[in-house]
């Protein structure tokens, strides 16, 4: 089950007077999900996206592992992005860049991006627990702006809760869901088949599926052969 769907710093947690805020569920899982990204990206330099920052605390452990990756926390809301800024200040880290606010449900988020003094391309995207509290538009915007970002082996990497051809991979996932479904229509736990055709109409195709604790899963998205040959 993903852990989180209550606002960070509205959740009843410890906020400090700099303004970082604490989730629970970083302390649970940045350790297996950076063992993946670890993996994923090897060695690489070059800019890291992380669309959906939170609180910043992911950011900030990703940037300390992976020093030769410039990272860009983003967020939507604003006492998530005071949050990004203080534990940025707070860690003291050269390859942190400022948090940005983007819109995901916006495709032109990553032209828009770019123009504020963004990257030329990305090396990845990460996005961890967004597309299922949040409305569709959001995972499509979230493609549509990453395929555009991409370099050619870049990747499209998602954390968080899936169902497989239409069925949850636990009960607790269904019942996570439905409460999704309840208070919010339009938000749910997202298909991979669903996903995956969203991402062939970008250009994009599912590379792997790494089953994580807790009953998540990263997604891995790169450009699909054809689109990579042609780039």
């Amino acid at each position: 089950m993903a852990e989180y769907v209550v606002e960070f710093g509205k959740d009843g947690r410890r906020v400090e007077p700099d303004g970082r805020l604490d989730a629970a569920a970083f302390h649970r899982n940045h350790q297996p999900i950076w063992a993946v990204l670890a993996r994923l990206l090897g060695q690489a330099t070059g800019d890291v996206l992380e669309a959906g920052s939170g609180t910043g605390q992911h950011v900030v452990h990703f940037a300390r592992c992976g020093p030769g990756i410039i990272w860009w926390p983003t967020d939507y809301n604003e006492q998530h992005l005071k949050s990004i800024a203080a534990w940025r200040a707070h860690a003291g880290l050269p390859n942190i860049r400022p948090p940005r606010q983007i819109d995901l449900s916006d495709s032109a988020w990553w032209t828009k991006l770019q123009a504020d003094g963004g990257p030329a391309a990305l090396r990845a995207v990460f996005c961890a627990n967004v597309i299922h509290i949040a409305p569709w538009a959001v995972a499509e915007g979230l493609f549509a702006g990453s395929a555009q970002a991409l370099q050619p082996d870049g990747l499209l990497l998602l954390y968080g809760p899936f169902k497989r051809d239409g069925k949850h991979t636990a009960l607790s996932n269904a019942v996570f869901d439905t409460s999704l479904r309840e208070s919010h229509p339009d938000w749910g736990v997202r298909d991979i088949a669903d996903l995956v055709a969203l991402a062939a109409r970008v250009g994009l195709e599912l590379r792997e599926t790494v089953d994580m604790p807790a009953n998540n899963m990263i997604l891995v998205f790169g450009r699909s052969e054809g689109r990579a040959a042609a780039d």
